[in-house]
């Protein structure tokens, strides 16, 4: 057991990612408020559980190794990363000390026991990124926090519900219990998207790293309809989704209708699972082996209504070499925008 390690240059950052299985990172910035306030959790995990060539804990000054942070396309502080083997499978944006703990916590376990992640439902099951609605296909890991926030654009959804940056947002829905299964019911907090004049929604997303994008899992949690109940006002599930890679910005429906998708994707009932109401897109990964954006352009929904409604987005795979570094900010415990 022992304090974190302050890392004082690349090589010996290196060194320590080869040999030692897991390896726990706090980027942060002598200037940074947030940094000083986990400061003492981040400390007291590293007593706790640090053990040679097993677990270490280490520290990275942003402003005096730029060359480590511009590596691993850190943009915000504190943001904490967990290595496996050399190999990144948690990153949490933001003085949250619960998520840091859980996800260190969880790791050691694993270690201790010689076990793997399990990989289940629910908000336990992404080390990386916050809540996700499936489990995580072997070797892949959950890339939404590459999602370039600031650049996300949607067209024709209803300004009386959540904007596009909340489909990104690390949070469980709303809509699910605590138990990480679904209500069933209306919530009062509208943190989803549903579309305007008709079911139609375009999404741009862009990214800030290259990924290789195994799948994409589609949360959406619509109110059972009742007996009595205009089938017209209850919003429903995406059917038809057509999905274009690195595009400079996003298309217009026309113009979508005249370009041949990278994808044609059609979802049915029994792609969605019952508990989180999460479909899960797997994409034909040779097209999308090197991708900067992704248009999403829901088509239709599944049923007779006038709307189409989605919770979360979460796009799973490998992240690469970083498109842009963007300017560092500072993070609190709200967890970004």
């Amino acid at each position: 057991m022992s304090s974190p390690i302050h890392i004082n240059s690349p090589e010996q950052f290196t060194s320590l990612l080869s040999s030692t299985k897991i390896v726990v990172v706090d980027f942060f910035a002598e200037w940074c408020g947030p940094c000083k306030q986990i400061a003492p959790v981040y400390e007291q995990l590293a007593m706790q559980l640090s053990k040679p060539k097993e677990m270490v804990f280490t520290k990275v000054d942003t402003d005096k190794q730029p060359q480590i942070s511009q590596s691993y396309n850190i943009t915000a502080m504190p943001t904490f990363m967990v290595f496996k083997n050399g190999k990144e499978v948690s990153r949490i944006r933001g003085a949250n000390p619960k998520a840091l703990s859980d996800a260190v916590k969880k790791l050691a376990v694993e270690s201790e026991s010689g076990g793997s992640s399990s990989g289940g439902f629910g908000e336990s099951s992404s080390a990386a990124g916050g809540w996700i609605g499936m489990g995580l296909p072997k070797a892949y890991t959950n890339c939404t926090e590459h999602v370039d926030i600031k650049g996300l654009d949607l067209l024709n959804a209803d300004s009386d519900f959540g904007g596009v940056r909340t489909l990104f947002e690390p949070s469980a829905p709303s809509s699910l219990d605590s138990k990480g299964k679904s209500k069933g019911a209306a919530t009062t907090t509208k943190d989803w998207v549903e579309s305007d004049t008709d079911p139609q929604l375009m999404f741009f997303i862009p990214f800030q790293a290259t990924l290789k994008v195994h799948t994409i899992h589609v949360t959406s949690l619509p109110p059972k309809s009742s007996e009595g109940d205009d089938d017209d006002e209850v919003p429903m599930r995406p059917k038809t989704i057509h999905l274009y890679t690195n595009r400079a910005h996003n298309l217009g429906f026309e113009e979508a209708e005249d370009i041949t998708p990278t994808q044609k994707i059609e979802l049915e009932e029994k792609d969605w699972d019952e508990n989180t109401g999460t479909a899960k897109i797997e994409v034909r990964f040779v097209k999308f082996q090197n991708v900067s954006s992704l248009v999403m352009f829901v088509v239709d929904g599944d049923g007779d209504g006038e709307r189409t409604r989605i919770d979360r987005l979460r796009i799973v795979g490998e992240s690469g070499e970083k498109r842009s570094m963007g300017k560092l900010e500072k993070i609190g415990d709200e967890q970004g925008e």
